[in-house]
């Protein structure tokens, strides 16, 4: 059954963009031809005035949207054990495992966290993305929010578009880093490998800030605290630096860091993804709009890659 829920926010704007560009970059749980349906069915206002698709947003404005919801159409319960770190009436944090796709997709409709949810809280059927706020990447491990409800899902998916998530990562990365710097390098699209992204200056504004926590010969555990949510932003500002992620096949060293002789990441588990891991969140509880902490234990491999390189 279809559902409605009006929707409003101020959309704050960077640069001049098309709406249905802009809506889909602060919406991530809906897909932008979902969006551009709505759109086209006169659920969208721009200052209380309907718009098109290709109409251009050049202010900060206000955004009013008429939310329709439906079941995925190709969602399949799978019983898949899931990492739960806490549950409430309002939301589950979920620990999410490296290598698990978080939303299904097209050619990819097994095997997905959302596939996993389904089966454990069939309910969230008629919420957005089975109730996922945000997402990781699949070979990225680590917390993640999923709302119960509609007014739980607009409340925290608002905190998610007005940053007032604060999400911090641990990473194993390639070299020694010894000082916390601050990253302000603008990431957009790859102009010739379309499933990367690379920071160039017609890109959107990024921002990360990298912390030492331990170095070794070869390699640092960094935290990063990031304030901007760019996809794969960790990940291309540390290849920028020339420290990329241990284990990222997409932005990391061709070779392997670590000595032929001394094989680290073979001995551990060599399928294991990026060592990047989604370590703390924090975010208004939507019933008391308090503040709530949250912190996801390392994955066995990732500890293990500590503990080696520790000794």
């Amino acid at each position: 059954m279809d559902s409605d829920n009006i929707y409003n926010f101020t959309l704050e704007v960077e640069k001049e963009d098309r709406v249905d560009k802009l809506l889909s970059s602060y919406f991530l749980e809906y897909s932008r031809s979902t969006i551009q349906k709505w759109i086209s069915s006169n659920n969208v206002k721009i200052d209380g005035n309907p718009c098109t698709q290709k109409d251009k947003i050049k202010k900060n404005c206000l955004v009013s949207i008429n939310i329709v919801t439906q079941p995925e159409v190709n969602l399949i319960a799978e019983d898949i054990p899931l990492d739960i770190i806490d549950e409430t009436d309002d939301y589950i944090l979920v620990n999410k495992s490296s290598g698990m796709v978080t939303h299904i997709a097209p050619g990819n409709y097994n095997g997905t966290l959302q596939n996993a949810l389904f089966y454990k809280y069939p309910e969230l059927a008629n919420i957005p993305r089975t109730g996922i706020i945000h997402r990781l990447d699949k070979d990225t491990s680590g917390i993640l929010v999923i709302s119960r409800s509609l007014t739980s899902h607009n409340y925290l998916s608002k905190q998610l578009q007005e940053r007032k998530f604060k999400k911090v990562y641990h990473a194993i990365i390639s070299g020694v880093f010894d000082k916390a710097v601050r990253i302000e390098e603008p990431i957009g699209r790859h102009p010739v490998d379309r499933k990367k992204m690379t920071v160039s200056s017609n890109g959107r504004f990024a921002c990360s800030i990298i912390k030492p926590l331990e170095y070794f010969s070869k390699a640092s555990h960094v935290e990063v605290d990031i304030i901007t949510g760019r996809t794969h932003q960790i990940r291309v500002h540390m290849a920028h630096k020339k420290h990329p992620i241990v284990g990222d096949k997409l932005y990391g060293f061709k070779k392997n860091i670590f000595s032929k002789s001394h094989n680290i990441l073979s001995s551990i588990e060599p399928s294991f993804g990026q060592y990047l891991h989604a370590y703390y969140l924090s975010f208004l509880d939507p019933r008391t709009n308090e503040i709530k902490e949250y912190k996801a234990p390392y994955p066995r491999e990732y500890q293990l890659l500590l503990d080696v390189l520790s000794e």
